[in-house]
């Protein structure tokens, strides 16, 4: 029989879900972009070229100059690549993750905007960015470049009494972030006609 300690916490398997979840959905949409999928018109393929992915880009950020569509959609297929290995690999994996969480939600807003926010709540972008900030608030970095990169300099004090699950700057941290989301939902709300 296995024990539980020697498979490791929950919390361990909870953020290598996620980081592989997120980082394969990244690269899964970029690979769609450059036609990997199958042209546009095959089943499940979203877009099949930049051009389609570019025309979409349009219609998500409506404010845009048509001048400044191709840079968005460069800045955003080049995050969603760096953000997808990093985040599947482990490296950086809290600011990854919160890189990503506030780069779905920026994309679960243009999609309110541009399609509705049925659209984006259909596409679950807006739970991915809820679990790439979960991930960000996970401290399990098991199975990981920054693991590796954490184990020479780890020494366990025993004089010092046990670091609590967030530190105090992490806690301000998540406050603002939670302050930020709770703005953005009522900026949707206000755009949607809700509030």
């Amino acid at each position: 029989m296995v024990s539980r300690r020697s498979l490791g916490p929950p919390s361990a398997y909870v953020a290598l879900f996620l980081r592989l979840a997120l980082g394969g959905t990244f690269l899964s949409a970029v690979s769609d972009r450059f036609g990997i999928w199958g042209p546009a018109g095959s089943p499940n393929v979203a877009w099949g070229d930049l051009g389609r992915f570019a025309a979409y880009a349009a219609t998500l950020n409506p404010w845009a100059p048509a001048s400044v569509v191709p840079a968005i959609v460069w800045f955003v297929t080049v995050a969603e690549t760096c953000l997808g290995v990093a985040v599947i690999v482990g490296l950086f994996t809290r600011q990854s993750a919160l890189a990503s969480g506030v780069l779905l939600f920026l994309f679960a807003l243009g999609m309110t905007v541009g399609t509705g926010v049925k659209s984006a709540l259909n596409a679950s972008v807006f739970s991915a960015s809820a679990a790439a900030f979960a991930l960000a608030s996970l401290r399990d970095s098991r199975w990981s470049v920054d693991a590796l990169r954490e184990k020479p300099h780890r020494k366990v004090d025993q004089s010092q009494p046990k670091e609590s699950v967030m530190s105090r700057t992490e806690h301000a941290n998540m406050r603002v972030i939670l302050e930020i989301f709770s703005l953005c939902v009522g900026s949707i709300a206000a755009v949607s006609g809700f509030a």
